[in-house]
């Protein structure tokens, strides 16, 4: 508005041309905190949420549909959730990756809870970090065939940004099997800006390529953990 841009201050183009997420009045923040104690906050954040999606391509089929709606959740109980976000400062330090770290903390906790299968989705940050630092992606096009929830982008881009590097010259290109696991993979990218091609949908590598023209200056994978049985019939 300082440089006499009024224009553009509604327009989700303008906002997604520097990768940068547009919510319309009826997803933002204070929109929502304004109505937490309405009968039907469920129903609010949900169609907030769906606004959020139609209105940012790079979160297509990455939000959950009607789950708030569905979760039958007590109105009270809803609204003291929200109320307990509120009072977290997230921008209090813009060097510290609250909020998604909050999700990579919850990732790896629900990871534990689902015990064997945990291999599927969520890498232990450890060997996610020594991946990244063996193979230095300074810049190029990294990709990873069976990325999960994204832990190995978002690492790359954190080894670039420790050792200054410039994060605009890597692209990443990725693949998920897991449905829900390439929705938490797109959120994970999201939260943190990290602009990312996953295909236009959860499919099998080996069978359903969705990216058989890229090549890769970096390609990061390993095998789901803890599952004996990953290879199957292929």
């Amino acid at each position: 508005m300082a440089e006499g841009r009024e224009k553009y201050l509604e327009m989700p183009e303008f906002y997604n041309m520097n990768n940068v997420f547009f919510l319309e009045e009826s997803s933002r923040w204070d929109y929502l905190i304004k109505r937490a104690k309405q009968n039907d906050i469920a129903l609010i954040i949900d169609t907030a949420l769906h606004s959020i999606e139609k209105n940012n391509k790079a979160l297509k089929g990455a939000l959950p549909d009607n789950y708030f709606s569905r979760l039958g959740l007590d109105v009270t109980k809803l609204a003291s959730l929200l109320d307990t976000i509120n009072d977290i400062d997230t921008t209090k330090d813009p060097q510290n990756d609250l909020v998604g770290r909050v999700y990579e903390y919850f990732l790896s906790k629900f990871a534990l809870a689902e015990g064997k299968g945990k291999g599927e989705f969520y890498t232990p940050k450890s060997i996610v970090n020594l991946i990244a630092e063996m193979i230095e992606p300074y810049k190029g096009i990294i990709y990873d065939p069976a990325c999960g929830s994204g832990g190995m982008f978002v690492q790359s881009i954190k080894f670039i940004e420790a050792h200054h590097g410039n994060k605009k010259e890597v692209s990443i290109y990725g693949q998920e099997y897991t449905n829900t696991t390439y929705k938490l993979a797109k959120m994970n990218l999201g939260i943190r800006g990290i602009s990312a091609n996953l295909g236009e949908k959860a499919a099998d590598t080996f069978q359903d390529d969705q990216h058989k023209y890229v090549k890769a200056d970096f390609i990061m994978a390993n095998p789901p953990l803890n599952k004996k049985d990953w290879r199957a019939n292929n």
